[in-house]
């Protein structure tokens, strides 16, 4: 029996709500570093290329994750897995980017609601299109509710009504990456099919999302010049660590509690963190009622989105 399997659900569980707390902790040390350094471009290429690093020595001592590299470019070539499917690094970089440029103006919890409302959405439409793994799925009506409720959960937290009108228009830029990163999650389940192997399709993650923010950081820094307020602070360059770890509990954990409940409990932990850090460390004008209603909200569309009323597959 594989190891991971005897992992209790509630273990799995308790593990998936610390790694969605590590994803929130992210998102609050890329956006500090981006505020220390004036530079949100050139803070996410570091985060991602500290990421790269990690992931490079874990290929070198992985001989599955290097079985996993040739097995995937065998299926490329083969055409048995589409060449785009290794592009979903680019929606983890795009991610970790909104992190340095828009966390810090909107806040952290306003910045995770969107993305989590993003996700539900994202996830919504290619379950429909029926580009992942499993298929093409219609919509349940539990899926649809959880969808407005994410709506309404970015409305409370932008506070419509209340001179939020910057927050309200900053919010569609981490919708719109949470769609990205539904799709990452999408092609990653592809990737790590062929390569049979998390670490191979982590790595291949981390390549694509470094390359991509290194010619944008390099961009800026033409522009801008090079960054020359560096913090002392160490805790500031553990953004691209970090994200590695949360990477690696979501694979060990998932078997033990599958798909839909790992992600519930991975936005708890994100939700519940990034309220804490914007009433403790606030990166944008600290915590609102409308933060904390739409926090709760997005985390009840979630559960409701994930309740297991099953689709019928489209034909």
């Amino acid at each position: 029996m594989n190891r991971s399997t005897s992992v209790p659900v509630w273990a799995a569980l308790i593990g998936s709500g610390l790694a969605g707390v590590l994803v929130a902790a992210q998102s609050r040390i890329n956006g500090g570093l981006s505020q220390e350094l004036g530079n949100g471009f050139v803070a996410a290429a570091f985060s991602f290329s500290f990421g790269l690093v990690i992931m490079c020595v874990a290929m070198l001592v992985s001989r599955r994750g290097r079985d996993g590299i040739r097995s995937v470019l065998a299926d490329v070539r083969s055409r048995k897995l589409p060449a785009w499917t290794l592009l979903g690094g680019a929606g983890g970089a795009f991610f970790v980017l909104c992190q340095g440029l828009v966390a810090p103006l909107t806040g952290l919890a306003l910045f995770t609601v969107g993305i989590v409302a993003g996700q539900v959405l994202g996830g919504l439409v290619l379950d429909r299109v029926g580009l992942g793994p499993g298929g093409r799925m219609d919509p349940t009506p539990t899926r649809l509710i959880g969808t407005g409720l994410a709506v309404l959960a970015v409305v409370l937290s932008a506070g419509l009504g209340s001179g939020a009108g910057r927050a309200t228009l900053l919010v569609l830029i981490p919708i719109l990456v949470g769609v990205c990163v539904a799709g990452q999650s999408m092609v990653n389940g592809l990737v790590r099919a062929s390569a049979r192997s998390a670490i191979t399709s982590t790595f291949v993650n981390f390549v694509v999302g470094t390359g991509l923010l290194v010619v944008i950081a390099g961009v800026s820094v033409w522009f801008d010049g090079w960054p020359t307020n560096w913090p002392a602070n160490p805790l500031f360059y553990l953004g691209g660590a970090v994200g590695t770890v949360f990477i690696a509990i979501a694979a060990m954990l998932v078997r033990a509690a599958g798909v839909l409940l790992l992600s519930m409990s991975n936005v708890a932990g994100q939700l519940l963190a990034a309220v804490a850090f914007e009433a403790g460390l606030p990166l944008a004008g600290g915590l609102t009622q409308g933060m904390i209603a739409g926090s709760a909200v997005a985390l009840l569309a979630v559960v409701v989105a994930a309740l297991p009323a099953r689709s019928v597959r489209a034909r």
